[in-house]
């Protein structure tokens, strides 16, 4: 089960959806916390293996981490797990089903960091409570996804 998961319907086809979320360098364009991220060691594109550099910010606070596809099935589900100084951190996803007028799109996210972790990660990066914070920036990302299309 995830932490956070939200959904929303956004009026295009599941592989045009899956085309946004799957395009690192333009995640910035939707999250307000991820600036966007680089494919690493040869990767070009979201296939299961490859790796990527994600760029983050909150306030004046910024930080990178790794991350690996961990699922990459166009128009149906894009997913990767995050890691940070060798450590998880999180799962991120986006599972896509076709609906009467567009894409049923649900964004969801799962804490794998111990609790010491997060409080230390929440002070750093200034985030208190992770989960609400990730709904909120959910909901921003899923609108701005769906004005996009």
């Amino acid at each position: 089960m995830s932490d956070v998961e939200l959904t929303r319907i956004i009026a295009a086809s599941p592989d045009q959806v899956y085309a946004l979320v799957s395009d690192l360098p333009r995640m910035g364009e939707w999250s307000p916390e991820n600036s966007g991220g680089k494919w690493l060691q040869g990767a070009t594109g979201p296939t299961v293996g490859a790796t990527f550099k994600g760029k983050n910010s909150h306030g004046r606070r910024r930080w990178s981490t790794l991350a690996t596809v961990v699922t990459a099935d166009p128009g149906s589900e894009f997913a990767f797990d995050v890691t940070s100084f060798g450590l998880k951190v999180a799962h991120w996803g986006y599972r896509l089903t076709a609906v009467d007028g567009g894409t049923e799109v649900t964004e969801y996210w799962t804490d794998h960091r111990s609790p010491a972790i997060a409080k230390i990660t929440g002070v750093v990066v200034g985030v208190s409570d992770r989960s609400a914070h990730n709904r909120a920036g959910m909901e921003h990302t899923l609108e701005r996804l769906a004005a996009a299309v």
